[in-house]
């Protein structure tokens, strides 16, 4: 499966911060029975490549990489690890297009118009607004009138379910969920009922259009 593939399903990634290699299937089957198909285990989690090699064995139902990612070096491990995105909180030029290079799909984290074009300059299309909550909807609707026709912009930080409606009227199609999915201490039951919850939301907006 495809990023876009993916995202067309349910357009949300799962951030699953903190999650334990000897956790990751459980939460991961959980997420995808709740309707996710993307999922960003964050490199400050324990032992993150694990995880993802874990998820990359899952590549035919679900996307999965690394967030986090602040290094072209660590860009190669998620390779190696079988990964297929790379989220930045961060417009790190040198890093998107090592992960262009290596055929995976970057996600970099910005919030200014000038990061966005950065970001788009060096080949990504899937942008991060990060914090989202920082900047709001309006943010959203004024970079869309500048930005190539081709670029996905998906707030993250502070997204709820609740929430989605302000930011898809504003042109967000897309949205990066975690704490509202996914802590440490979670049971699969609860992060399936949030994955439901949300997917739902989603799936409303996406109907509407």
């Amino acid at each position: 499966m495809t990023l876009e593939e993916a995202l067309a399903q349910v357009p949300i990634v799962a951030i699953i911060r903190g999650v334990r290699p000897d956790e990751v299937e459980a939460v991961a089957e959980a997420l995808y029975s709740g309707g996710v198909r993307v999922i960003e285990v964050p490199m400050n989690s324990p032992d993150p490549l694990v995880s993802i090699k874990k998820l990359a064995a899952w590549s035919d139902r679900l996307v999965c990489g690394a967030g986090t990612v602040l290094s072209p070096e660590v860009v190669d491990q998620v390779v190696e690890a079988g990964g297929q995105i790379i989220v930045s909180p961060n417009t790190n030029a040198t890093v998107i297009r090592r992960t262009v290079e290596r055929g995976l799909k970057s996600m970099p984290g910005f919030g200014s118009a000038s990061e966005a074009f950065v970001a788009c300059e060096a080949g990504a299309r899937h942008l991060k607004l990060f914090p989202a909550g920082s900047y709001g909807p309006g943010h959203v609707k004024a970079l869309l009138d500048v930005l190539p026709k081709d670029a996905t912009v998906m707030p993250v930080g502070g997204v709820k379910p609740d929430t989605m409606a302000d930011w898809w009227a504003a042109g967000a199609r897309g949205f990066g969920m975690g704490g509202d999915l996914y802590k440490p201490g979670f049971t699969p039951e609860e992060v399936h009922v949030r994955a439901k919850a949300a997917v739902a939301a989603v799936n409303r907006l996406m109907q509407s259009k």
